[in-house]
C-alpha cells in the first residue's frame, strides 16, 4: 500500500514512486509477455507506439485490472476506478525516441482533469536508458500552451513545450527497477531523453479516473474520443456521467 507520505508527495509535488508494484510470476508474465508482442511488431512500426493495446489483448486488460494495481490507485482517487486509457511505450536500445517535456492533460477532454497515471516498469528504467524525468511542482500551474514539434519524427509525442521557461535544474529522475512504478498527475511537466544505451527500456502506463470524471465525446478533440471504450474496473457507477463497456476486450 502507499504510505501517506507518498500521497502527500503526490499531492504536493505531482508524483511519487512505489517499489515492487508487481513481482514474482505477474511481473515474468508481463515482461514475457511484452517480449512477445515487440518481439512480433509488424515490419516498420515503432516499439514506442502502442498505443492503447488494452483494447486488442485480453493479457493486458487483465494486467491494467489487477487487483495488486487498484489497490494502489483506489488510494489516490477512491474505490470507483475508471480504466482510461495506456499506452506501452518500449524505448529500443540504441535510438530510442526522445519524449519531448509535455503534459498529459494536452491530449484529454475530462471534466474535471481528475485522472492519475500509473507508470509500471517492465524494464528497468534509469537515466542511461532514458527514463521519465519530471519537474515538481508544475502541476500547480494548470494548462500550459504546447507547440508543434519541429522534429516530431524523432519523438513520441508530435507536441511539447517551451522549457526555457523552467528550471530543469529541479527535475527529478524517475529511476525505477522492474516491477516498481511510479504515479503522476495530468498537468506535472514531464519528459524523457533517447536511449542511446544498449538496453531496452519499457514501461506501461495505465490511465485511471474516478467515476466522477466525465469523458467528453463531443468536443474539439471528438475524433479520438467520441467512440472510445472506458471500463469501470472496480466500484460503482454513482455518477452516471459515462458510458461503460460492459465486457472486456477478446483476442
Amino acid at each position: 500500500m502507499l504510505t501517506t507520505n507518498q500521497i502527500r508527495q503526490y499531492h504536493n509535488d505531482g508524483y511519487t514512486i512505489h517499489r515492487r508494484a508487481l513481482t514474482g510470476t505477474d511481473l515474468a508474465g508481463l515482461r514475457e509477455h511484452v517480449d512477445y508482442l515487440l518481439a512480433n511488431l509488424p515490419a516498420g512500426q515503432r516499439p514506442e507506439h502502442q498505443d492503447m493495446p488494452h483494447l486488442r489483448d485480453p493479457y493486458l486488460f487483465r494486467m491494467c485490472s489487477h487487483p495488486a494495481l487498484l489497490d494502489l490507485v483506489q488510494q489516490i482517487i477512491g474505490p470507483d476506478i475508471v480504466l482510461f486509457s495506456s499506452h506501452l511505450i518500449a524505448k529500443a536500445k540504441g535510438d530510442g525516441l526522445e519524449v519531448p517535456w509535455h503534459q498529459d492533460a494536452e491530449y484529454w477532454e475530462l471534466e474535471p482533469m481528475d485522472v492519475v497515471t500509473l507508470w509500471l516498469a517492465v524494464d528497468e528504467s534509469v537515466v542511461e536508458n532514458g527514463c521519465m524525468r519530471v519537474i515538481p511542482g508544475t502541476q500547480t500551474l494548470g494548462p500550459i500552451t504546447h507547440f508543434t514539434d519541429e522534429h516530431k519524427e524523432d519523438k513520441v509525442l508530435d507536441r511539447g513545450l517551451d522549457i526555457t521557461r523552467f528550471d530543469l535544474n529541479a527535475a527529478v529522475n524517475i529511476e525505477l527497477q522492474p516491477g516498481d512504478c511510479s504515479f503522476h498527475t495530468p498537468y506535472i511537466v514531464h519528459g524523457s531523453t533517447p536511449n542511446r544505451s544498449q538496453k531496452r527500456r519499457c514501461g506501461y502506463t495505465l490511465r485511471f479516473m474516478p467515476a466522477s470524471t466525465k469523458l467528453v465525446r463531443d468536443g474539439a478533440m471528438s475524433r479520438f474520443w467520441k467512440d472510445h471504450p472506458v471500463f469501470l474496473v472496480r466500484g460503482e457507477d454513482t455518477a452516471g456521467v459515462n458510458r461503460y463497456e460492459v465486457e472486456a476486450p477478446s483476442a
